[in-house]
């Protein structure tokens, strides 16, 4: 995989998430209450954010590993406080009465796990049409213990061409950190080996979910 240098280290501020750009879809105008919210999310819980996102138009973040309920809280809470415009994945499941219309308002897009290659197609057309376009995925695809990763953000990826950042939750610092964008070179074991390198350092709330490779 080949790494994006430019704003790529990780930073311990969060100050370089603020949007510069008043142009910049990919982020929402400011909402004090709604940045307060996810302050005190965070805060209550003892988290913080480390790392910036990429100055770029259009890119797909993977949020791993995801083993917990919490960690959807956590991510809700980054999205308040960055002023995130994203869209992310999520099984149609819980898009139900009563919060199912909250949750799309927030970026949520319901998909059915049987039928995955038309959401990449759909993905990448949206990438294809939008000219600021964010999408957030969890590559598990649920909390619960898994044998191996979807790739669907992988296909995503490579079909839309655009970077990946990986994005780790670190329960044993207790810290989002959000680390270099890559571009996928097209050799999916290599690059999925390299992928998971990166988050072995970032201990999940149930590690005996997490899926680390063969």
């Amino acid at each position: 995989m080949t790494v994006i240098p430019a704003h790529a280290g990780i930073q311990s501020s969060t100050n370089s998430y603020k949007n510069k750009n008043v142009d910049n879809t990919n982020y929402l105008p400011p909402n004090p209450f709604a940045e307060r919210v996810g302050n005190t999310i965070l805060a209550l819980m003892g988290w913080r954010i480390e790392g910036a996102l990429p100055p770029l138009d259009k890119f797909v973040v993977i949020g791993a590993h995801h083993t917990s309920n919490w960690d959807f809280v956590l991510f809700i809470a980054a999205k308040f406080v960055l002023r995130l415009n994203a869209r992310w994945f999520a099984k149609h499941s819980i898009f139900r009465w009563p919060f199912g219309d909250l949750l799309k308002r927030w970026g949520g897009v319901p998909i059915r796990r049987d039928r995955q290659s038309n959401v990449v197609d759909q993905a990448v057309q949206q990438f294809r049409e939008q000219r600021q376009f964010m999408l957030v995925i969890a590559p598990e695809g649920t909390r619960k213990k898994v044998e191996r990763w979807k790739m669907g953000f992988y296909h995503i990826a490579r079909g839309a061409g655009v970077p990946v950042v990986l994005a780790a939750l670190d329960y044993e610092r207790r810290r989002i950190v959000i680390g270099p964008p890559f571009v996928p070179t097209g050799d999916e074991a290599a690059d999925l080996r390299q992928i998971l390198a990166f988050y072995r350092d970032f201990p999940p709330k149930k590690p005996q979910y997490a899926f680390l490779g063969d």
